[in-house]
């Protein structure tokens, strides 16, 4: 009830009924006259049915973000232990190797771990804007590229 077409049909139809029995009423053959007491009754009769549909609709999607974001949070729960884990693993392999890690070591290896891995994303979207760069030039001769 709420698209634009919705609204454009329920204009026109407005509109007709009104100018109808404008005309009509001089003829007095007009089914509502003026203040169109049936044409409000129309409408109260429409938003008491539309009230309660909307009130459902927002509960349904009160709903879906309510599992949006608790599917989030044992994400977010799910990364962390996975990160704790691995800080263990971690300190545990040095401590195997008779050199204690420290919070700052542990620290410092994530953080080269992840300049590796930005570096690599980095080189990835460079290459896949490359690739549709690459698309969307002309056709050229086989063996031919075109400089940027």
């Amino acid at each position: 009830m709420g698209s634009p077409q919705f609204v454009l049909y329920m204009s026109i139809f407005v509109a007709v009924w009104i100018v109808a029995n404008l005309v009509l009423v001089k003829m007095q053959r007009a089914w509502d006259p003026y203040p169109f007491i049936l044409l409000n009754l129309a409408f109260s009769t429409q938003a008491s049915y539309s009230a309660p549909l909307i009130m459902l609709a927002q509960n349904r999607q009160d709903d879906r973000d309510r599992v949006t974001a608790e599917q989030d949070r044992q994400r977010a729960q799910r990364n962390l232990e996975d990160t704790e884990f691995l800080t263990r693993e971690i300190a545990a392999l040095r401590l195997a190797m008779n050199d204690v890690a420290t919070r700052d070591f542990v620290r410092s290896e994530l953080r080269d771990m992840l300049s590796e891995i930005l570096a690599e994303e980095r080189l990835t979207r460079e290459e896949i804007a490359e690739f549709q760069d690459s698309d969307d030039e002309p056709d050229a001769a086989p063996g031919q590229r075109t400089a940027h």
